[in-house]
């Protein structure tokens, strides 16, 4: 069964920093596309970031426009785990944030971990 789980939520001023990780149960990371999405109160969940399947750990990168420049996400096949790091982070970027795999056309989401910027 596959798992998500999510971690590195919490409290930051503006322009802080974050790193929002999700470790993944199961087999076949390495072949997933990894995604991290986020919805605040009132609005749609949005797609933040995603990475592409690499074997190396590489992957091919894509982001809403809202964080490019801010935001870097990552993969560690290894460790079945996919990073995002988030700097220069905006009272708008509150939200929760939900880690995404999608393999074999099925999607999977964690739990969500709470991220929140104010002063």
């Amino acid at each position: 069964q596959v798992q998500l789980v999510e971690s590195g939520g919490g409290l930051v001023q503006p322009g802080g920093s974050l790193r929002l990780s999700c470790v993944a149960t199961g087999n076949l990371f390495a072949l997933s596309i990894m995604g991290w999405y986020r919805q605040a109160p009132g609005k749609q969940r949005e797609l933040v970031a995603s990475i592409t399947s690499d074997p190396q750990s590489i992957g091919i990168a894509t982001y809403a426009d809202s964080v490019k420049g801010r935001f870097t996400i990552s993969r560690d096949n290894a460790k079945n785990t996919v990073y995002l790091q988030m700097n220069s982070l905006k009272p708008e970027d509150s939200a929760v944030y939900y880690c995404n795999r999608r393999i074999l056309g099925t999607n999977y989401w964690g739990q969500g971990t709470q991220v929140t910027v104010s002063s």
